[in-house]
């Protein structure tokens, strides 16, 4: 019987999706692993391909038409098969949204170099013989036995829970890349030529409320703050300062912290706003405490989200992992390690993310600025007289899981700074628990 062809999920949140463009007409033969089209996404343009093999018929949307997560958009009929009138759609057929990695399709980033290699075996499920009844993949289980890796350990991304060949790759890899990351911790940053032109802002929305000006961490991008710009948007401006070697920021070195400082600063004064909310996150934190601390008239108030700069520890192997990381299997296991649930952090986002990071000019900026910020995976600048020196109302939001920054740094803070912990969140509330965080920044003047 005709084959679906199905509205993928690309994150947890993802209620529906918008097609950019479709490759493929209707009648045209299709093979195992063609590209059909393409999901527009923040991040890139995410390419669905075919799972099997058909003849393609009743596409149901156009370019730039959405579609729930889970729809049927188009169906694959075999070389010997009737093409009638669009098959009706059943419970058995699964319409509900798919969960990362479904059999239905594969999906990759437009920029990749190789296609990511589906698991075959999905619809050959065993069932495992324990209390826990785990289900897994014999691909799963054959890359398990291979690593070493126990299977009541994994948590499985496919459909009821199941464990797959990718599982098992992610599960094994953060001890694999920490001894790699051990063994060549000598290796130089790599060598690339400063750009000149300012950093890059990103500026939207409207209405009568004080500006938001918001900072991201780390190895992230304006995008990172979706959840939150958004809906804050919708009566105040929000402008997203994207770093140096970060977004659309141009690739340049710094000499240390108090360099960067002075680039941000610049951006900030350029912004030219009488008042304004400052919102920061991880490296961007630390960076918002200390454009705080200078331009206090400015600052009505100031959110720190998770923030570097309170105390030496993080977690450089997590930092070197990451910076190194070129492809989504290697990217993949170092990012969920960023929220307390790995699952939030879904297999098509890290592809998307990965597709951005095949740059080896852009990983060599990054993995020097983070030498100059976190050498020898300790934290270079320590911005703890500044929170004394505060006086903008200051908010401090962290999560009790972060694996990255210690949230006990947040108890450097005097009296007179808020204090929000959250339990089962990790490094990046902003995206874990965005609802909670909406009404702290939405009750701002």
């Amino acid at each position: 019987m005709p084959k679906q062809v199905i509205m993928p999920r690309l994150d947890k949140d993802m209620e529906d999706g918008r097609i950019a463009s479709w490759h493929r007409a209707k009648g045209d033969k299709i093979s195992k692993g063609d590209v059909l089209f393409e999901i527009e996404t923040d991040k890139a343009a995410v390419e669905v391909a075919a799972e099997a093999d058909g003849v393609l018929h009743h596409i149901s949307l156009g370019d730039g038409e959405t579609a729930a997560v889970g729809s049927v958009v188009a169906w694959l009929y075999g070389a010997d098969e009737t093409v009638g009138p669009p098959p009706e759609t059943t419970p058995n057929d699964s319409t509900e949204a798919p969960q990362d990695n479904e059999p239905a399709m594969t999906t990759g980033p437009t920029l990749r170099a190789a296609a990511v290699e589906p698991d075959t075996s999905l619809t050959d499920v065993t069932t495992c013989p324990s209390e826990d009844r785990l289900l897994a993949t014999p691909a799963a289980r054959a890359q398990a036995s291979a690593k070493g890796v126990s299977l009541s350990g994994v948590t499985g991304t496919g459909p009821s829970g199941r464990i797959q060949k990718s599982d098992i790759i992610a599960a094994a890899a953060p001890a694999s890349a920490a001894a790699s990351v051990s063994e060549h911790s000598a290796e130089p940053p790599g060598h690339f030529n400063d750009q000149t032109g300012p950093l890059s802002v990103l500026s939207s929305g409207g209405g009568e409320g004080v500006a938001l000006v918001m900072i991201h961490g780390f190895l992230a991008d304006a995008a990172g703050w979706d959840k939150l710009a958004k809906p804050l948007g919708r009566r105040r401006p929000v402008h997203l300062v994207e770093l140096p070697c970060h977004g659309r920021s141009p690739m340049r070195r710094v000499s240390d912290f108090a360099d960067l400082v002075r680039e941000i600063r610049h951006v900030f004064d350029s912004l030219k706003l009488e008042r304004c909310h400052l919102v920061g996150h991880s490296l961007g934190g630390a960076l918002a405490l200390a454009v705080a601390d200078t331009r206090p008239r400015t600052v009505a108030s100031l959110t720190l989200i998770s923030p570097a700069g309170l105390g030496p520890k993080i977690d450089g192997t997590v930092i070197d992992g990451m910076c190194r990381a070129t492809r989504a299997e290697s990217l993949g296991p170092w990012m969920k390690l960023l929220t307390s649930d790995p699952d939030a952090i879904g297999w098509t986002y890290v592809q998307a993310a990965a597709a951005g990071r095949r740059d080896s000019v852009l990983r060599a900026s990054q993995r020097a600025l983070a030498d100059v910020l976190f050498p020898d995976g300790v934290q270079a600048f320590d911005l703890r007289p500044a929170l004394d020196r505060l006086t903008p109302p200051t908010r401090i939001i962290w999560g009790r899981d972060d694996r990255i920054i210690p949230w006990k740094h947040a108890l450097h803070a005097p009296g007179h700074i808020s204090l929000n912990l959250f339990r089962g969140v990790g490094h990046m509330p902003h995206y874990e628990v965005p609802e909670l965080l909406i009404p702290f920044l939405d009750e701002l003047p």
